[in-house]
């Protein structure tokens, strides 16, 4: 049996906004939208990955702050993490940890995005 990745799913209480977010701050592309008026979901490519972000109704509980059980966060490769960071920071990202360097070859650092969602940015290089 194979496995691919097919989506990440999102939940927000503005889909729209989120969507925004993902797309001015990470070059994601908005492939569709699903309703209207409110929207019920935004479709994303975000570098090969289909991200879907849902509109989330009020009773929908915020996201749990991390450490956490279940998905944490997920994680967007770069080639240039100071480069990155410096972006980010400068787009008003949230930083939740600076980088640090996790083993050969390996150097990561956490933003917060709209809802909540940590995200790893990490560089990977040859050790």
């Amino acid at each position: 049996m194979q496995y691919t990745s097919d989506h990440l799913h999102l939940r927000s209480r503005d889909a729209v906004k989120a969507a925004g977010f993902y797309v001015e701050t990470f070059g994601a592309r908005e492939v569709k939208r699903v309703g209207d008026d409110p929207v019920q979901r935004v479709v994303l490519d975000l570098g090969g990955l289909t991200m879907f972000i849902e509109q989330a109704p009020d009773e929908i509980a915020p996201a749990t702050p991390t450490p956490c059980l279940g998905i944490e966060h997920f994680g967007l490769r770069v080639a240039d993490i100071e480069a990155a960071m410096a972006d980010l920071t400068a787009r008003g990202v949230p930083v939740k940890t600076g980088i640090t360097a996790r083993g050969p070859g390996l150097r990561i650092a956490f933003v917060e995005g709209p809802d909540g969602a940590l995200i790893e940015i990490l560089e990977r290089s040859a050790a």
